[in-house]
């Protein structure tokens, strides 16, 4: 079908979620002066999500004039989901979620963003809408559960011997591990944390993180809780398959920063409503008073011609198919979408997007709990360590201070158990299915399950009774015929040796193309809404760059590194190139 070729206008902007009157007010107030977009100034951001908003906040500040187009919800993985038919009597709907957010203290880049976003009533914006959770809840089956302290714990140290003795030490009485195993993987977590980048990114990117900690020459507890457990929490990956490079960066923002030295914040935070309300709405009021655009549309392809993108195919909402056409274009698609519109034609001009072919997803995602009661399982999140589908949750009325969910639906929910699945591959414990060949129902019902058989073995905290309805993220389709699910939003996986097939943002070879996904190689190293906006911010300076603007470029932050352990870092340069080991990479 032919297109009809067309510029960005105000015409086609996306009727979609709109904050309260009141937030919109509130931004008007603070919003700052920009400059009216000059020629050579139009930027297409193809995709909502949290990379996209991130790309058209930073680009509007700057000048810019920035039209967005999102096929489905502004806000992606992020975002809350409205409950279909769940208000009653002026309530509004229940709010279902993809997946609980979880804002760990180490994230800068989507923190920084949020003080930048006006919410009535809060001197530093939607970042005052962070909470943080005071513990965490490892529920093990027919077996005593631990509940961690997620506040700053363990004393300074100074040398190897301490940070091995401080780390063991907070592991082996935290987790009931035995104190060989707990050191074993404090040496393990050191020679990492005293690793060069050239070792990180040339040799333990491409090593498993079950080889790299010898998990099956350790306890049973080792394996399920810092091989097992560890990875499927942080990306939803098997421990055979994950990438120490990956893993290894969070060990050292979890455990090798147990002062939370330059965290933006406690360890653990969530927000305190759905995301939506306390975030995405806020964010999206504040975008459009700084003069974003927003269409309804799918991107279906990019048309070429001297070395540069000249125009977007994009199908809007009634099904009409457009030529868009912008002097820079940004891709904030996630990588399953984005690396169907690299043609033989632009891997000819960008040969490093090849890779991404090879990159692997899975899925991660959520399904909540609607509870007439309110629960009394943990102050913050639980992991739920034996359970076949790699569970875990957060009761969330406790936190949500803004609007008690008694405020929503009917009026008797009064506690919601946001559980996120990570392992769909792995058959159930009530079906004996993995949840991609399970229905909706079945779903339900085997998470259900699994939840009971870790909570209920010592007291009774899930009851049937109490059960008033769940939700299943609407990513999830079952299809009867094959009997097998379809996920919209399946997760980037960094696999080992992955980092070789992500691309950079920007390259010379397509000039007014960049790259916002979290699939991009960035600082953190995960794909998460902080890998996005790092991403998306990397993107923003290089599209500064091209264009010659003398605008500031956006702040990038980078990681925790203890400065007691530069010295063996700078060291480990020297034994890598030679061909030797770390200094502390003792045999398994």
């Amino acid at each position: 079908m032919a297109g009809q070729r067309m510029s960005v206008t105000r015409r086609t902007v996306l009727r979609g979620a709109v904050a309260a009157g009141a937030l919109a007010g509130a931004a008007a107030t603070l919003r700052p002066t920009a400059a009216v977009a000059d020629p050579g100034r139009r930027v297409v951001v193809l995709g909502g999500g949290v990379a996209g908003l991130t790309a058209a906040h930073e680009l509007a500040e700057r000048g810019f004039d920035v039209t967005v187009y999102e096929r489905r919800a502004l806000g992606g993985k992020a975002r809350s989901i409205a409950v279909p038919g769940t208000g009653r009597d002026g309530r509004p709907e229940l709010w279902g979620e993809h997946g609980f957010r979880f804002f760990p203290g180490f994230y800068k880049h989507i923190p920084d963003t949020m003080r930048r976003i006006p919410f009535a009533g809060n001197a530093n914006g939607v970042w005052d809408n962070l909470v943080a959770a005071p513990e965490a809840r490892f529920s093990r089956q027919n077996a005593p559960d631990t509940i961690i302290p997620m506040g700053r714990a363990g004393k300074p140290w100074a040398t190897p011997d301490d940070f091995r003795e401080t780390v063991g030490s907070a592991i082996s009485t935290s987790t009931k591990m035995t104190d060989t195993d707990a050191l074993y993987f404090a040496n393990r977590l050191l020679v990492f944390n005293t690793s060069c980048d050239a070792r990180r990114y040339g040799q333990w990117d491409k090593v498993p993180w079950r080889e790299y900690v010898g998990a099956g020459r350790r306890s049973t507890e080792f394996r399920m809780l810092l091989s097992r457990t560890l990875t499927t929490l942080l990306v939803a990956a098997k421990d055979d398959l994950a990438s120490t490079l990956t893993i290894g960066n969070m060990g050292e923002q979890f455990l090798g920063n147990p002062l939370e030295v330059g965290n933006d914040g406690a360890l653990d935070r969530l927000l305190n409503g759905a995301t939506n309300e306390a975030w995405i709405n806020p964010w999206v009021a504040r975008l459009r008073d700084l003069g974003v655009k927003f269409v309804s549309g799918e991107v279906r392809g990019l048309e070429v011609a001297d070395g540069r993108i000249s125009a977007a195919r994009i199908v809007d909402a009634s099904g009409a198919a457009q030529q868009v056409e912008a002097d820079y274009f940004v891709t904030a698609l996630s990588t399953e979408v984005a690396r169907t519109l690299w043609t033989p034609e632009i891997l000819a001009l960008r040969p490093d997007l090849a890779g991404m072919s090879q990159l692997m997803v899975d899925w991660m995602t959520g399904i909540q709990f609607f509870m007439r009661t309110q629960t009394d399982i943990a102050r913050g999140h639980v992991a739920y360590v034996d359970s076949p589908w790699s569970l875990t949750s957060i009761a969330q009325n406790q936190f949500w201070n803004r609007t008690p969910l008694t405020g929503f639906g009917d009026g008797s929910v009064r506690d919601c158990l946001s559980v996120d699945i990570s392992d769909w591959n792995t058959p159930g414990m009530l079906y004996g299915k993995p949840a991609k060949e399970c229905s909706p129902d079945e779903i339900s019902r085997e998470v259900w399950a699994q939840l009971k058989a870790h909570l209920n073995d010592e007291h009774v905290l899930l009851r049937d009774e109490d059960l008033h309805s769940w939700f299943l993220d609407t990513g999830i389709t079952w299809d009867a015929a094959q009997h097998r699910n379809a996920n919209a939003d399946p997760l980037l996986i960094n696999t080992a040796g992955s980092w070789a097939l992500r691309p950079v943002s920007h390259t010379a070879g397509l000039e007014n193309l960049f790259l916002a996904g979290d699939y991009v190689r960035t600082n953190v190293d995960l794909a998460t809404m902080e890998g996005a906006s790092e991403a998306a911010r990397t993107a923003v300076n290089a599209l500064l760059d091209v264009s010659g603007s003398n605008a500031p470029r956006c702040r990038l932050f980078t990681l925790y590194r203890a400065t007691e352990l530069e010295p063996f870092r700078q060291l480990d340069i020297g034994r890598y190139a030679a061909g030797q080991s770390n200094l502390f990479d003792a045999p398994l």
